[in-house]
C-alpha cells in the first residue's frame, strides 16, 4: 500500500512532463500558464465579492442552456481545424457580463467549450483551457468595466426615450472591450506558436471584421431582449444559429479554395482566377507573366527528415513568397513541391527580375523543423521557369506549358536558376 502511494506522484510528474504544452517555446508555455493562473485567481476573487441571488442563478442557467443549445444545433457543421477557430456562440456571454456579477462572466465560457470539446471536435486540452481562460478573462474585464461605469451613472440603464440608445452604446462599448482583450491574448499565443502567422490577415481584414461586427450586433440584440424581458432572449436563438451556419458556410467555401499545407490557392482555384486575369490582360492589351517554381530535391527532404519537415518547408516558402510579391499577384500550389505565380502588368524582363529575387531570397531561408533537442534546420533551393502572355500564347494552358518547359530547362541546367521561355518575343519583353 505504501509502495503504491509513493509511486503515484512519480506517475503524475511523468504525465505532466508529457503534456504537449511543453513542446511550445518556453516563453509561450509560460504565457499560457500565466493566463490560466490569472483566470483562476480572478474567479476566486470575484466569487468572494459576489453574493448569491436566485434570479442571477436563473438567468445564468438560461443563458448557458441557450449557449449549449446553439452549439448542439450547429455542431454538425463542425469546427475549423487549425490554430484559431471562430464561432458566434459567445453572444450569450455578453448578456451574462452585462446583467450578472463578473464571476458569472468569468465562468460563462466553460460549459460551452466543454460541450464543444466533447461533442463537436476534440483538440489539445491545453488549447481549450487557454481559450476558456482568455475568453473568460475578456468577458470578466468587460463585466467589471460595465458595472463600474453604471454604478456611478445610474442613468445608464434601459429606460424610456434616449436612455435606451445611451445604454445600448455602453453595452456595445463593453462588447468592444471584450473583443480587444480576447484578441490581444489569443493573437499573442497564435503569433508565438507561428511567427509566420499574419495577425492583420486573421483579425483586421474585411471578412473577420465583418464576422466580429455581426457577432457584436447579435450580442447587443440579445442584451436588449433580456432587458425587455428575461424570457424574450429565447427569440435570439434562431438569429445565433443562422449566423453560425452562415459563418461555417463561408469557412467551407474559403477552405475549398485554399491548400491546407501552405494557405495558398489550390490548383483549381488558382486556375479559375488566373483565367479571369488572363482574359482581362488580353482584352486590355496589358502585359502578364507566369512563373512556375519547383523545390529542388524535395523528395530527399521528405525521405531524410520526414513529411512533417517537408510540410514546414512548403509553409515557410509559401509565406515568404506572399511577403515578397505584390498583393495582386496570384500565388498557388500547383501540386507536390510545385508553385505557380501569375504576375499581372509584368513584362518578361520584369518577370525575370522578380523570379530571380524569389530564387535568391528562398535560397537564403533557414527552415527549423522538429522539436528541440532533435530539431534540424533546412535550406532548399528552387528552380523557376517564366513565360509571358503574347500573340501566339493567349490560352492559360499554353502559358502554363511554356513556363513548365522553361522550368524543366532550369532543372536540366543545374537547378537553382531562372529560365525564360524560348520564345524570342518573350525574351525581348514584347507586349501582347
Amino acid at each position: 500500500m505504501i509502495a503504491g502511494t509513493t509511486r503515484w506522484p512519480a506517475r503524475l510528474a511523468a504525465a505532466v512532463r508529457g503534456w504537449p504544452l511543453w513542446e511550445l517555446p518556453a516563453w509561450l508555455s509560460g504565457f499560457v500558464i500565466f493566463v490560466v493562473v490569472a483566470y483562476l485567481a480572478a474567479i476566486g476573487v470575484a466569487a468572494r465579492a459576489a453574493g448569491f441571488h436566485g434570479r442571477d442563478a436563473g438567468l445564468f442557467a438560461l443563458m448557458i442552456g441557450l449557449s449549449i443549445t446553439s452549439v448542439e444545433l450547429t455542431r454538425r457543421s463542425g469546427e475549423s481545424a487549425g490554430g484559431v477557430s471562430k464561432d458566434v456562440h459567445a453572444v450569450w456571454e455578453l448578456t451574462i457580463a452585462i446583467f450578472l456579477p463578473p464571476v458569472y462572466a468569468l465562468v460563462g465560457p466553460i460549459p460551452r467549450l466543454v460541450i464543444t470539446q466533447w461533442r463537436t471536435r476534440q483538440t489539445l486540452v491545453y488549447r481549450r483551457v487557454f481559450t476558456a481562460a482568455a475568453t473568460g478573462l475578456s468577458f470578466g474585464i468587460a463585466s467589471f468595466a460595465y458595472h463600474a461605469l453604471t454604478s456611478h451613472a445610474r442613468w445608464l440603464s434601459p429606460g424610456p426615450g434616449p436612455r435606451w440608445l445611451e445604454w445600448i452604446v455602453v453595452v456595445a462599448l463593453s462588447g468592444m472591450l471584450q473583443w480587444f482583450v480576447n484578441q490581444s491574448l489569443v493573437m499573442t499565443a497564435v503569433k508565438g506558436a507561428d511567427r509566420e502567422a499574419s495577425v492583420r490577415q486573421m483579425v483586421f481584414t474585411r471578412e473577420p471584421l465583418f464576422n466580429d461586427g455581426a457577432e457584436l450586433i447579435a450580442a447587443v440584440v440579445t442584451a436588449v431582449l433580456t432587458a425587455a424581458d428575461m424570457f424574450m432572449v429565447v427569440l435570439a436563438l434562431p438569429l445565433v444559429i443562422l449566423l453560425q451556419r452562415s459563418h461555417r458556410h463561408a469557412n467551407l467555401v474559403a477552405a475549398s479554395r485554399v491548400d491546407p499545407k501552405t494557405g495558398l490557392l489550390n490548383a483549381v482555384a488558382w486556375q479559375r482566377e488566373a483565367r479571369v486575369e488572363l482574359t482581362r490582360a488580353s482584352r486590355t492589351h496589358t502585359s502578364l507573366a507566369l512563373a512556375m517554381l519547383d523545390i529542388d530535391h524535395f523528395k530527399k527532404v521528405n525521405d531524410t527528415y520526414g513529411h512533417l519537415a517537408g510540410d514546414a518547408v512548403l509553409a515557410t516558402l509559401a509565406a515568404t513568397m506572399r511577403a515578397l510579391l505584390r498583393d495582386y499577384d496570384l500565388i498557388g500550389r500547383f501540386g507536390g513541391e510545385e508553385f505557380c505565380v501569375l504576375l499581372p502588368h509584368t513584362t518578361a524582363a520584369e518577370a525575370e527580375q522578380t523570379a530571380e529575387r524569389l530564387r535568391r531570397k528562398l535560397a537564403q531561408l533557414i527552415v527549423p523543423t522538429g522539436v528541440a533537442p532533435h530539431s534540424v534546420s533546412l535550406q532548399v533551393t528552387v528552380s523557376i521557369g517564366v513565360a509571358v502572355l503574347e500573340s501566339s500564347r493567349r490560352d492559360l494552358d499554353d502559358l502554363i506549358a511554356a513556363a513548365d518547359a522553361a522550368l524543366y530547362r532550369a532543372k536540366g541546367e543545374g537547378r537553382n536558376c531562372v529560365r525564360l521561355s524560348h520564345d524570342p518575343a518573350a525574351s525581348a519583353g514584347a507586349q501582347p
